[in-house]
């Protein structure tokens, strides 16, 4: 069984910057997409950033200009670079990955932006 594990989150003021980190325990073959989503306490888990065919990003309008999804194949990993961070951005950062075997979740990281 495929495990994620996210790191990088934390407490962050505004305007400040954060990278999130998301490896896999293993290899996975035949990766369709990767993406992070964010939730809320009480609201839905909605999609921040998602990668597909190595190189195609779609962004959620929000953080669009701000973060900035990428992947180190060689690592099994996925980044999200969060850059002009707002209070608003404050929620549980959750990876995914959508492969020929299955979908596969992270547990999740908490960002707190705040002063």
């Amino acid at each position: 069984q495929v495990q994620l594990v996210e790191s990088g989150g934390g407490l962050v003021q505004p305007g400040g910057s954060l990278r999130l980190s998301c490896t896999a325990s293993r290899s996975i073959f035949s990766i369709y997409a990767m993406a992070w989503y964010r939730q809320i306490p009480g609201k839905e888990r909605e999609l921040v950033a998602r990668i597909s065919g190595g190189s195609i990003t779609t962004y959620d309008g929000f953080v669009k200009g701000r973060f900035t999804i990428s992947t180190d194949n060689a690592k099994n990993t996925v980044y999200l670079q969060m850059n002009s961070l707002k209070p608003e951005d404050t929620a549980v950062y959750h990876c995914e990955v959508q492969a020929v075997a299955g979908r596969y979740w992270g547990q999740g990281t908490q960002v707190t932006v705040s002063s």
